[in-house]
């Protein structure tokens, strides 16, 4: 099936799944597996967090390509989000308020004087309910967020599905609706990618391509200035493929920045980004339909303990993070997040795995 023909039936099956028609909600927190052939992705309901991605390399070597712990108790005392699904807004909200049809929100403060990944007690650290599963098709996750939590507006309908696509190919639909008040929303998905394997080092020789020519950049506390600004030529730009390591250097502490996506690719859906690891053969290709996508090299990766007692230092994962512009909330000239009672919100991503 050509780029078109499955990223089309990527949509029809987003929707169809999105109905889930045989559900089974219960508060227990598990683990949750989607297999296909040699392709295996484990998730789990607390937090929607994608656990592993395992799957061969070119010589038939399996490795798991996702960052993480072996327990779930672990992922309850996890700062760095592995995997999760972050929100009610991801990112970051400068001075953890904003100001919406005339009334000032005050947020919970995590990050200094700001917010990070709503709150915290984002949707990374809740048990989301689990709507409807199936080990060869998908599994979708469901979450209902009151109004006032973390100092957001409003009751909010959440859906999470991850699906099974043809041959080693992963789509992942966030979606939410609100109910009742207006409130930004912006959901992410936080996996840590190291194609060579969980376990193999940093990502520094990675090569990736961003299909990206703008930035937002941010003040010493990450928070964006509300510039865009173009990055071609710079250590930024990633246009042509260059392996990670290649201009790391010159900048203070790695890549943790949103980058404005140009648009290429379907009407649906547009071209992320390629990354490809020359050892293993592995390329994974990733599309969506969100105007940005948060490029961040794990740069404050201090000794975490993972998977098979490994240790996870600086750059030993990528995170590529399909979203809404960081502080859209505080930045009328970013695309509006706000979503109005009624309305529908969906963030839709598309994987694609090879190895040669």
């Amino acid at each position: 099936m050509g780029n078109n023909g499955f990223l089309s039936a990527l949509l029809l099956v987003a929707f169809l799944v999105a109905d889930g028609v045989s559900a089974h909600d219960h508060q227990g927190i598990g683990v949750y597996e989607l297999r296909s052939r040699d392709f295996t992705v484990k998730f789990t309901n607390y937090g929607a967090t994608m656990l592993s991605l395992v799957l061969p390399d070119k010589n038939g070597k399996f490795d798991d390509i996702v960052l993480g712990f072996d327990s779930l108790e672990s992922y309850k005392n996890d700062t760095t989000y592995f995997g999760a699904v972050v929100g009610r807004v991801a990112n970051r909200i400068g001075g953890a308020k904003f100001t919406l049809n005339g009334t000032l929100y005050k947020l919970v403060a995590n990050d200094g004087n700001n917010t990070l990944h709503g709150g915290s007690k984002g949707f990374s650290d809740v048990i989301w309910s689990v709507h409807s599963y199936d080990t060869g098709s998908h599994v979708t996750f469901t979450y209902d967020s009151f109004n006032g939590e973390q100092g957001f507006p409003g009751d909010l309908s959440v859906y999470v599905t991850y699906m099974l696509i043809g041959t080693n190919k992963l789509g992942v639909k966030l979606e939410a609706k609100a109910l009742d008040k207006s409130t930004p929303v912006n959901l992410a998905l936080h996996t840590y990618w190291n194609l060579a394997g969980q376990n193999s080092g940093n990502i520094l020789s990675h090569e990736i391509q961003l299909f990206g020519s703008k930035v937002t950049p941010v003040d010493d506390t990450l928070i964006p200035t509300g510039e865009i600004r173009d990055i071609r030529g710079s250590p930024y730009d990633f246009l042509k493929p260059h392996t990670i390591g290649s201009r790391i250097n010159e900048l203070p502490s790695g890549y943790d920045i949103n980058y404005v996506l140009d648009g290429t690719g379907t009407k649906h859906l547009k071209k992320v980004a390629t990354v490809r690891e020359n050892s293993s053969g592995r390329k994974m290709e990733l599309w969506s339909n969100q105007p940005g996508v948060q490029f961040y090299t794990s740069n404050m990766l201090d000794h975490v303990v993972g998977k098979g007692g490994f240790v996870y230092t600086k750059y030993a994962g990528l995170c590529l993070e399909t979203q809404g512009f960081p502080d859209a909330v505080n930045h009328p000239n970013f695309p509006s997040q706000i979503v109005n009672p009624g309305q529908h919100y969906e963030n839709v991503m598309v994987f694609r795995f090879t190895a040669d």
